[in-house]
């Protein structure tokens, strides 16, 4: 039986479609109720619907052979799991913004707000500036707008909640999307998992989509 790890919430609509697509029953998801385990016995699947970091979690420890998450869990938490394809669906970025008067050439010591430390610090690091990391876990908009950071670094899907709260985006760090990962040693052992992600392939095809939210 192979195990594949699906993140609820965002992307589990279009996650669900593109294996419909691709031939597997994904009827169970029309009335899953409060279920977390779903078998399609025909085809000798078993999924998971899980958090999104939990996803890099199963497969890199062997308890899910694939599943699909966001590059923004893939890009803040590296693991030992193999990254298959790239689905084109949960289109987003990561980007810096912060309150108009804020400039972004200024080189002095800046304090940045987010939930992702690690891509921050790796992004301004590049950029060889010393950055003071403010972790939040709510929300990170008001952090300029109150003073408690010079500016923040998160994911901008449409920018409505950027503009909503008085903020402007300065600069684009990374492309987000939702990948198919893989356990190593899972593809080795069972052959079948490649004929499985060859059939994703077809539906989604490998051309990366750009994106200018």
């Amino acid at each position: 039986m192979i195990t594949i790890a699906l993140t609820k919430g965002r992307i589990e609509k279009d996650t669900v479609k593109i294996l419909a697509e691709a031939g597997f029953d994904m009827s169970f998801m029309a009335d899953k109720g409060r279920n977390l385990i779903f078998f399609d016995k025909a085809q000798d699947l078993r999924f998971l619907l899980v958090k999104a970091p939990d996803v890099a979690t199963y497969v890199e420890h062997g308890i899910a052979d694939l599943g699909v998450v966001g590059s923004d869990v893939l890009y803040e938490h590296p693991g030992s799991y193999l990254e298959m394809l790239d689905l084109n669906i949960g289109l987003c970025k990561f980007a810096v913004a912060s309150i108009p008067s804020y400039d972004p050439l200024d080189h002095k010591r800046k304090k940045i707000a987010t939930k992702y430390p690690n891509i921050a610090t790796d992004y301004f690091r590049s950029k060889d500036e010393d950055v003071e990391i403010v972790s939040i876990q709510g929300s990170v908009e008001i952090a300029p707008v109150i003073g408690l950071t010079d500016a923040i670094v998160d994911i901008v899907e449409t920018g409505n909640t950027l503009v909503a709260n008085g903020l402007v985006e300065f600069e684009d760090i990374i492309r987000v999307s939702s990948r198919l990962i893989a356990n190593s040693a899972s593809i080795k052992k069972n052959p079948e998992i490649m004929t499985l992600i060859g059939r994703l392939e077809a539906v989604v095809g490998n051309e990366e989509v750009a994106f200018n939210g």
